[in-house]
């Protein structure tokens, strides 16, 4: 059958199972909006108040659904808007197609209006990217790009469509999904386009060693990274973990890879890590890491990181291994094959006296009761407390994104959705939304501080217009607190530029501006009356929750310092 450009693009994206895009309209991505207007009761778009919040939503519907996300955007500012988003999928591993139109094939390398070369601006922050000029090659891009940014190490792939081929008519031949890799052509685009297409064969022999090394170990420390969560990893990892009775240290992105309050997880490793997870890493005699790059927010200080123990690394991606730190073994392969491959091999074990010495040390940092303000601590075991077990978490990026992981027990892949790596401010509500469109069924919660929600408080426009019942809680405390944080303990205090005090807005009235519901709260009685009225009222909720200025994120170590340094314990 012949169809527009446009119309293949809307039967590719159903081929995929695509239910929901985000995205935001303009003039050269026009004949796609108005092929998916006559498609609007197969797939649900979302119009988001900025092009950066519809990354960030197609991003964290992925991140929680384990789907690919969908993005639209139109060219030139349009396309420009998606670049921070794109960048936080890229480094968190996040598979998300974006899909942007830019002028007809006369107008470009021009300076048209609103053109820019945006394939050249994403390469560096995408798996792959592509540029279609020609209608008939629509379809076996759009394929290649799901088929891309799924497979092997996840991550964002970028179609860029001149507005000529999205109107002009080629032949289509539906090709069901499970189809797509026996075609000659889509495979041989695949494998020319991406190094990550296919996870890599494990070494059977790599097993083996690393078993034997297991086997000799008295002092084992498995971490357990964000390629356990992308990976879906996390039933083989628990019973890896308990089958070698090994301490579980858990990085950022590797929260809900094994569960926070199993009684063999640590907590969180490095700059911000428990005192048990960085002492149990200075002194174990075997290090296993499953997906994790050793950034330098966990591997501080790489020449000087478990320095009594044999280091192994096992990753997907091959040009992780001995970026960061040298390893002495390492496995490249995806982490639920070699996972369950090694529970083949394994022998059980019992580490109970280098248990015992690694949970004599905290696994959770304790705060004060408060006075006029809330801590932390309390904040987070009254949300606890009193919402679902399930409920899934963004954050934006600051102080309240370590309090964050350090106090809640994250269940399941999925349910912390954060800018691990790319660090992005303004992650947070945008990703609640992609979570909650993606899992309607479950309670969806943004933790942000004042001044991330500043970022992207304009995404409340689409909590409102779509009804979203996402609760807001703003840890505030007048002040870019992460960035204070640092001025207090290395700058002598010099708090140049980060005081937020006396500037507006006042976040409630914001919320209610757009129809939502909200409230200040200085103590534990008034967040918990806060909290039972939001997830009464059926809508969006902002809890403005007043914390101390110069509470600190507890422990340090600092940049660039060994793993047990403690600048603040």
């Amino acid at each position: 059958m012949k169809l527009t450009g446009a119309q293949i693009l809307m039967e590719c994206l159903l081929e995929q199972e695509v239910d929901t895009i985000f995205g935001y309209p303009g003039g050269t991505i026009l004949n796609v909006y108005d092929a998916l207007y006559r498609y609007s009761d197969k797939i649900k778009h979302v119009l988001t108040a900025h092009e950066q919040g519809a990354a960030h939503a197609a991003d964290g519907y992925a991140r929680s659904t384990g789907k690919v996300g969908v993005c639209f955007a139109t060219s030139g500012p349009g396309a420009t808007n998606l670049t921070t988003g794109i960048a936080t999928a890229h480094m968190d591993s996040s598979p998300v197609v974006f899909i942007s139109c830019n002028v007809p094939r006369g107008l470009i390398g021009k300076d048209s209006f609103q053109e820019v070369d945006i394939t050249g601006i994403t390469m560096p922050i995408t798996k792959c990217n592509y540029i279609v000029d020609d209608v008939t090659k629509l379809a076996d891009t759009v394929r290649a790009a799901f088929a891309i940014a799924k497979s092997g190490r996840p991550g964002p792939v970028f179609i860029d469509i001149l507005k000529d081929a999205t109107g002009a008519k080629c032949e289509f031949e539906p090709l069901p999904r499970d189809q797509h890799y026996s075609q000659g052509k889509l495979g041989s685009m695949m494998r020319r386009s991406s190094q990550n297409f296919k996870a890599p064969e494990v070494n059977v022999k790599d097993i083996e060693t690393l078993a034997e090394m297991i086997k000799k170990s008295e002092k084992p420390l498995l971490i357990c990274g964000g390629g356990v969560v992308r990976g879906r990893a996390h039933k083989e990892f628990l019973e890896f973990a308990e089958k070698i009775d090994s301490p579980v240290a858990i990085t950022l992105m590797g929260a809900g890879g094994i569960c926070g309050r199993n009684p063999l997880a640590t907590g969180m490793i490095g700059m911000h890590g428990t005192q048990a997870s960085n002492m149990a890493c200075d002194a174990c005699d075997l290090l296993i890491s499953v997906g994790c790059r050793f950034s330098d927010r966990v591997a501080l200080a790489p020449k000087t990181f478990a320095k009594q123990a044999k280091v192994v690394q096992i990753d997907i991606d091959r040009a992780e291994i001995n970026k960061n730190v040298k390893t002495d073994h390492h496995i490249v392969g995806d982490a639920k094959r070699v996972l369950a491959m090694l529970n083949e091999m394994v022998e059980p074990a019992d580490h109970s006296e280098w248990k015992k010495y690694v949970f004599s040390f905290k696994t959770e940092t304790e705060y004060d009761e408060g006075g006029e303000t809330l801590t932390p601590k309390q904040i987070l075991t009254s949300i606890a407390k009193l919402l679902p077990q399930n409920t899934v978490v963004a954050t934006d990026v600051g102080q309240h994104q370590m309090w964050a992981i350090q106090h809640f027990r994250f269940d399941y892949p999925g349910q912390l959705l954060t800018s691990g790596g790319f660090g992005t401010m303004g992650f947070g509500l945008g990703a609640a939304i992609g979570a909650k469109m993606g899992n309607p069924d479950k309670t969806v919660i943004h933790i942000t501080g004042d001044g991330s929600f500043r970022m992207n408080c304009n995404e409340l426009a689409t909590v409102q217009d779509y009804g979203v019942p996402i609760i807001t809680f703003v840890f505030n405390n007048n002040t870019l607190g992460m960035v204070r944080q640092w001025q207090t303990l290395i700058y002598d205090k010099r708090y140049s530029e980060t005081t937020l005090k006396h500037r507006g807005p006042d976040f409630v009235a914001l919320a209610k501006s757009y129809g939502l519901g909200g409230a200040h709260v200085t103590n534990v009685a008034e967040l918990e009356a806060a909290i039972h009225e939001a997830m009464a009222c059926g809508h969006g909720y902002v809890i403005d929750c007043a914390i101390d200025m110069d509470e600190k994120v507890r422990p340090m170590v600092g940049g660039g310092s060994h793993i047990t340094d403690f600048m603040l314990s």
